[in-house]
């Protein structure tokens, strides 16, 4: 059997070179190997052909002798059919337009020219061997060729292309067909979808090459998106594009490029996808939207030839130590060249780099005589001529690399100081892939209007602070997004950032901020962290930018300093990833890497990476409290994931207190209740325990406790409750007491407070459990119609009294008689009795 296939996503181009193959195999059945783009689908249906396009389900793979592949040539993006190359017997026949790549299949017979379309590749050869084609097949083919070159306008067209329109033309083809089927007016879904990756758009600038990078979220669309990277180009005039379309379990990159130093195909081929040079698309399963937007960026960044290199901005030629002077004798040419580091080098070329401090202090030690060798840094960050920007960029900024040696031919050219790199950035980069800011906006207004005037005061006052260090300083987190949604937050976190060459840290700014404000400070060395407590309690966070990784799943993070986009990268969700510049030139200036003003805007709850949970369990809960707090959704992708989390039952690892604190924080809120329905929804409420059950009666039990808790703090205003203990002895009642007791344990509940209640709840449940044998007691003394005595009930631990037990028992005589039948009646009993027995 002869099959003709084409690529997954199917376009014009691929279905008429399906039809035009089918010319010179006329026995070949014709298969789509996987999805169809919107617009085909839909032209196909109004389409008559003489035969039909069948169905991948009703195809015998095992009767192929003759797979004839159109429009592509990589066994990766052929579906099934993938299992039919290299099979005995099997001959392949491959008819395409594309640039080899390293993963072609081998073919029997091979057809590929360099044309705008893999139809015209086709038309010439039916030309050529002078096979008729109809007026429908014309029209059909002559739509492929106009999609793949933009109606003969693309940078792509050929000669060749002009030419096969040509005589699709004299074959009668229908160019009013033709623009129906490739042109049709945005449905309101379209209109909304183009919108959103409109407001998302931003410019960077890889290696001199300005590339607009647009994304958005595919829940609810699920049409032709090439249309609308079409319309962004058009209406942006971009030269570059690259789209990212979410749809929940992969992201979708379509790629646009009018650039000659931008191969969309080589860059989308990094990404397991493939095209042409002009326009080319990928898949990426199982990560999120700001992984693949990373992870685009460092595919841009190894495929564009810069326009800037390290041989244009480095310094030579470069000043060099030799290994066997001194340390002294090193320091003192620094300062006569006015130099903060060096390489140290010999004939045979790069030893390692030594700076200034290094030098100084090492001669503060005594150790002046020293040889440079002995305290020179010998594993260092070196670059090539040819090294782009963007990387060194990334060696001087992220990896903190003083100095860049140059090496050439073994030996040093030159060196790169973090000097030359800002000159250059100032001049002309106006933002670097990978650290360049979305698009920002000034938050100053709208800060002065909802925060009392002391706390802009503070702020403005720390920005000042700030710049007189030489580092940045910027409020984050959830202050900025409560800012933004109008919340009422004066939780303040401040980051410090430190500038090429700067040492300020998180603690020195906070030492600073205080002295000025007549406060103190608390602070964490380890960390890098400190608490600014003002004299009225207020208090202030402040933290060094650091990054976190953790060891295990569950386990409290390894910090490490870095700069502000990975700090902000290591939180929770998309939404706390904003950040406020407070220093003066940039004061209340917004800070949006990852997309947190449109997750605000969306009302959609999002993490940054696919192991968020694993390697913290407890944000599966704060997902659930912002989620109902805010009453936003939880994106799809993320709920997958938290799916996943709940299978591999991370909380197993996980820190009894992290948990515990993060359980307090839900029972604290106002939207208590259906956050644990959410969590007993999901699946993670059995995660904490077990034993704890969520149902109507529980919900109503629940319930209860808070209106009783509302009640107690109107009558007993002096009277102070831990609201989230009462309502944690609700959630666990359901437990035995050992349950509880060990929950307890694991959530290292501390405070003799807390134990108390507790340990009240196990006095509650064994006087529950006497009272239970008493009744049953009763139960039985009343079925043999026994007299009681207030002994009898004082024996049985009933009552503490005689008076009391007697009354007890003639209340219990009288019930027996029928004399007593309701408690009003037993009331009355009890209060006349009383009076009689010792005013008890």
């Amino acid at each position: 059997m002869e099959c003709v296939t084409t690529h997954d996503n199917a376009d014009f181009d691929t279905f008429a070179s399906m039809v035009a193959v089918k010319k010179l195999y006329p026995a070949a059945h014709l298969v789509f190997s996987g999805s169809l783009e919107a617009r085909l689908r839909d032209a196909i249906e109004t389409v008559h052909l003489p035969y039909d396009i069948e169905r991948m389900k009703d195809v015998d793979l095992d009767k192929i002798t003759t797979l004839i592949l159109v429009d592509v040539r990589q066994a990766s993006r052929i579906g099934r059919f993938a299992s039919v190359i290299g099979r005995p017997g099997v001959k392949v026949h491959v008819y395409d337009h594309h640039p080899p790549t390293g993963d072609d299949v081998a073919a029997d017979e091979l057809f590929v020219e360099p044309y705008g379309a893999t139809t015209t590749v086709l038309t010439r050869i039916l030309k050529e061997r002078g096979i008729e084609i109809t007026p429908s097949e014309a029209t059909i083919m002559m739509a492929g060729i106009y999609e793949d070159t933009g109606s003969l306008t693309y940078a792509s067209t050929t000669v060749a292309d002009f030419e096969a329109a040509g005589h699709l033309l004299s074959c009668g083809a229908d160019l009013a067909v033709v623009t129906t089927l490739l042109r049709r007016e945005l449905t309101p879904d379209e209109v909304s979808l183009l919108n959103e990756f409109l407001q998302s758009g931003a410019v960077y600038s890889v290696c001199g090459a300005d590339i607009l990078i647009v994304s958005g979220y595919l829940e609810r669309y699920a049409g032709d998106i090439a249309v609308l990277a079409h319309k962004i180009v058009e209406i942006e005039k971009a030269g570059c594009l690259f789209m990212l379309a979410d749809s929940s379990d992969r992201v979708h990159v379509i790629a646009r490029s009018r650039a000659p130093e931008v191969d969309a195909g080589a860059v989308m081929r990094l990404l397991g996808g493939g095209g042409h040079a002009y326009a080319a698309s990928a898949t990426i399963k199982g990560i999120t939207l700001v992984q693949a937007k990373e992870r685009l960026i460092a595919a841009l960044r190894k495929t564009i030839k810069p326009l800037t290199t390290a041989e244009d901005i480095m310094s030579h030629p470069a000043i060099t130590f030799a290994p066997d002077i001194t340390v002294a004798e090193a320091g003192a040419m620094m300062r006569r060249y006015n130099i903060n580091a060096a390489p140290v080098a010999d004939k045979a070329g790069l030893l390692g780099v030594i700076t200034k401090q290094v030098a100084d202090k090492a001669a503060h030690h005594g150790l002046g005589d020293s040889a440079l060798s002995d305290y020179m840094t010998t594993e260092c960050e070196t670059v090539t001529p040819s090294t782009s920007v963007d990387e060194i960029r990334e060696k001087v900024v992220s990896h903190g690399a003083r100095l860049l040696p140059v090496i050439k031919g073994g030996s040093v050219a030159g060196v790169i100081t973090r000097t030359d790199l800002l000159k250059l950035l100032q001049d002309g980069l106006r933002r670097e892939a990978g650290s360049g800011e979305a698009k920002t906006r000034s938050l100053a207004r709208l800060m002065r209007e909802r925060l009392p005037g002391w706390a802009f005061d503070m702020l403005k006052e720390a920005g000042t602070v700030a710049d007189g260090l030489g580092c940045k300083a910027y409020l984050v987190g959830g202050f900025v997004r409560d800012l933004l949604l109008h919340r009422a937050n004066l939780d303040m976190d401040i980051v410090i950032e430190a500038v090429p060459g700067g040492s300020a840290d998180g603690i020195a700014f906070a030492a600073e901020l205080a002295k000025r404000r007549g406060a103190r400070v608390k602070s964490h060395q380890r960390f890098k962290t400190a608490v600014v407590v003002f004299a009225d309690g207020f208090k202030v966070d402040v933290a060094t930018a650091r990054l976190e990784y953790y060891e295990s799943p569950g386990s409290l993070p390894t910090v490490e300093q870095s700069s502000l986009k990975l700090d902000l990268y290591r939180r929770d969700f998309i939404i706390n990833t904003l950040a406020v510049g407070l220093n003066p030139g940039r004061f209340g200036e917004l800070v949006d890497f990852f997309g947190a003003r449109k997750d605000i805007k969306e009302k959609t709850i999002r993490v940054l990476h696919n192991l968020s949970f694993v390697e913290d369990p407890t944000r599966m809960l704060r997902a659930v409290r912002f989620s109902e707090k805010f009453g936003f959704k939880i994106g799809k992708h993320t709920l997958n994931l938290m799916k996943n989390s709940v299978k591999l039952d991370v909380f197993k690892d996980l820190a009894g207190i992290r948990l515990f604190e993060e359980l307090k924080n839900i029972l604290v809120e106002e939207t208590v209740i259906s956050a644990i329905s959410a969590l007993h929804l999901h699946g993670i409420l059995r995660l904490i325990h077990k034993g704890i059950t969520w149902d109507v009666g529980r919900v109503v039990f629940f319930e209860r406790a808070k209106e009783t808790l509302a009640w107690h703090e109107l009558l007993y205003t002096k009277d102070t409750v831990e609201d989230w203990l009462v309502l944690f002895l609700a959630l666990t009642d359901p437990l035995t007491q050992a349950e509880l007791d060990e929950l307890a344990e694991r959530l290292t509940i501390a405070g003799r407070k807390v134990h108390a209640v507790i340990s009240a709840r196990r006095a509650r449940a064994d006087k529950e459990s006497e009272r239970k044998a008493i009744s049953a007691y009763i139960t039985r003394l009343r079925a043999v119609r026994c007299e009681l005595t207030g002994a009898d009930l004082m024996a049985m631990g009933f009552s503490e009294g005689p008076a009391i037990g007697e009354t007890l028992a003639g209340i219990f005589r009288l019930r027996c008689d029928g004399e007593v039948s309701t408690r009003q009646q037993e009331e009355a009993y009890a209060k006349t009795a009383l009076k009689k027995g010792a005013g008890a």
